[in-house]
């Protein structure tokens, strides 16, 4: 173990989270109104009694950049994962489907599987990951007996109080997954600080870009699904999930087609 100082940490934050910023307002900007609200359960908005246009409008914003950010800050922490234990422990991105890291600490062989959060997947996503792991231990234990493979679900935030799945894995959440690849039992700690770097420069630069486009959308929202000035439910409905705006979109794509088509191109 060589183990990693606050200076390296902070170097490797301050290099990587303005891509986590980045694809927060790539996200903002690169959203469309129609396309937005055909992927959100519009009955569930109408059951929350949203009565205005702007309501509305910030609720699927929201919504969606919730979904989003958690994937892409997901992502951010699983590429520091894998630098602290490389730092620390010599540890590897894996190449094995469905393994994230692997490295060995005190005559163990680990094989880690990162995830953001406790709550990440169904039983069939559960069980593609033990199998996942039962082929990696396969293919690193073939010829090696004597090597003790421990596979790990780690997750970067949350708890869980019951960390040995049966024989097949265990799952580390929080402090006991940092501990685990920094060898810093307070570690988890320790990437707070950091994390919140140039965080007030970066949250203004998304804001304007985010409210630009909730005035934007309330503009066409209030054109569209207000006729009157109450919310027309029965449009958005009808726009989500009607089979008449699918017939309406496969003729569309036929006739651009055709003409492409016509155009030799």
């Amino acid at each position: 173990m060589t183990g990693i100082n606050d200076d390296e940490i902070i170097k490797f934050v301050e290099e990587n989270i303005s891509l986590f910023h980045r694809k927060r307002l790539e996200s903002v900007q690169a959203l469309e109104l129609q396309k937005l609200i055909q992927r959100k359960n519009s009955y569930l908005f109408r059951a929350k009694n949203i009565t205005t246009a702007e309501q509305f409008v910030r609720s699927i914003v929201d919504a969606h950049l919730s979904s989003s950010e958690e994937t892409a800050f997901g992502t951010f922490l699983e590429e520091l994962a894998i630098f602290v234990c490389g730092r620390v422990f010599h540890g590897h991105k894996s190449s094995a489907e469905g393994i994230d890291l692997e490295f060995g600490r005190d005559g163990i062989e680990y094989i880690v599987s990162i995830k953001s959060g406790p709550n990440w997947g169904n039983s069939s996503q559960i069980k593609k990951l033990i199998d996942n792991f039962n082929k990696a231990k396969r293919i690193r234990g073939s010829g090696r007996s004597t090597t003790n493979i421990i596979a790990v679900n780690g997750c970067c935030y949350g708890r869980d109080n019951k960390p040995e799945k049966n024989e097949n894995y265990l799952k580390l959440c929080g402090q006991p997954f940092w501990e685990l690849i920094s060898g810093d039992d307070d570690f988890y700690k320790k990437i707070i600080g950091p994390l919140g770097h140039m965080a007030r420069e970066r949250n203004e630069e998304f804001y304007v870009a985010y409210n630009k486009l909730i005035n934007q959308f309330t503009g066409e929202f209030i054109q569209s699904f207000c006729p009157d000035g109450n919310i027309d439910w029965r449009a958005i409905v009808q726009l989500a999930s009607s089979k008449d705006r699918y017939r309406m979109a496969k003729r569309q794509s036929s006739t651009k087609r055709l003409t492409l088509e016509d155009l030799g191109l």
